[in-house]
């Protein structure tokens, strides 16, 4: 028995729509993510660092919590990198800053940044952050972003506009930190590059 289309619906496959997914999407991260947000992370960290900002119950935490402060990246459906973040309410980071998310903050504290390794060394890092400080410059409660980082990845953040304000008073077994901030009144109507 053959089957045949319901009238109306041409018979040729090359006049049938396919659905596709978007080609790049940025969208907020969503407790579903979180696997695949621990895998880039991970794979990320341990071999540069032997630990991982977050831990999978973190990222679930700050992905219920706040997830207005997270920002993936898809390609074709596929998460290839993400920004996960809290409030803060504090003028510096503290220890207790790294597992907690204050609402009435006005600080966004960038907790990590991670790119899928196939998609490493192609400025993606630097698209994503610029993209993550534009959301979070729509946001009129958080007036500046934070974070802390190794020495080495500095330049990195200040070609975004973060400027060093000191050494971190977080430290994570032997690693120090500099901490870094960037203010964000008007950065939805800046340009990129620029803070």
């Amino acid at each position: 028995m053959a089957l045949h289309m319901p009238p109306g619906i041409p018979e040729s496959p090359r006049c049938l729509r396919r659905h596709t997914l978007p080609a790049s999407e940025f969208r907020c991260l969503t407790p579903q993510d979180a696997v695949s947000v621990f895998e880039i992370e991970r794979e990320a960290f341990i071999s540069v660092s032997g630990t991982c900002p977050l831990d999978l119950d973190a990222i679930r935490h700050f992905l219920t919590l706040c997830p207005e402060l997270s920002l993936g990246w898809f390609q074709e459906g596929r998460l290839v990198a993400f920004i996960i973040g809290s409030r803060w309410d504090e003028e510096r980071l503290t220890q207790e800053s790294l597992m907690l998310h204050r609402p009435g903050g006005h600080t966004a504290h960038l907790h990590v940044l991670a790119v899928h390794r196939t998609f490493r060394h192609h400025g993606n890092g630097s698209v994503l952050l610029w993209r993550y400080l534009y959301h979070l410059g729509g946001q009129p409660a958080v007036h500046r972003a934070v974070l802390m980082c190794e020495d080495t990845l500095v330049p990195f953040y200040q070609r975004s506009g973060f400027r060093p304000v000191g050494p971190c008073a977080v430290t994570v077994g032997p690693l120090a930190f500099t901490e870094l901030q960037c203010p964000l009144r008007g950065h939805a109507s800046r340009s990129r590059n620029s803070c």
